[in-house]
């Protein structure tokens, strides 16, 4: 019911910056929440950072003042923006929705921090 495709990942140096996008399939106003998941090798997936149907956001302790979560909603687009990238900020990043308690995934893309 809802697709979701992400992009944007690559290969940065620690202190640089990258820019995640997600394009969504529906619009914003019939979803609940959408937003950023990660998975480190070894790691569970944990959150990043979201929006919650009332349009406040959410953030990990770890990326916040670092990352910022943005959409463009005429576009069914969210967006994350990454700032002072850290080594461990390495992981597969996932765009998430989920509509009617149902959790939809994009395919992940990779983000490689060096140091």
């Amino acid at each position: 019911q809802v697709q979701l495709v992400d992009s944007g990942g690559g290969l940065v140096q620690a202190g640089g910056s990258l820019r995640l996008s997600c394009a969504v399939s529906r619009s914003f106003f019939s979803i609940n929440t959408v937003g950023w998941y990660r998975q480190a090798p070894g790691k569970q997936r944990e959150l990043v950072a979201s929006f919650t149907r009332g349009g406040s956001t959410n953030y990990a302790d770890s990326v916040k003042g670092r990352f910022t979560i943005s959409r463009d909603i005429a576009k069914n687009t969210v967006y994350l923006q990454m700032s002072s990238l850290k080594p461990e900020d390495t992981a597969v990043y996932y765009c998430h929705a989920d509509l009617l308690n149902f959790n939809y995934w994009g395919q992940g893309t990779q983000v490689t921090v060096s140091s």
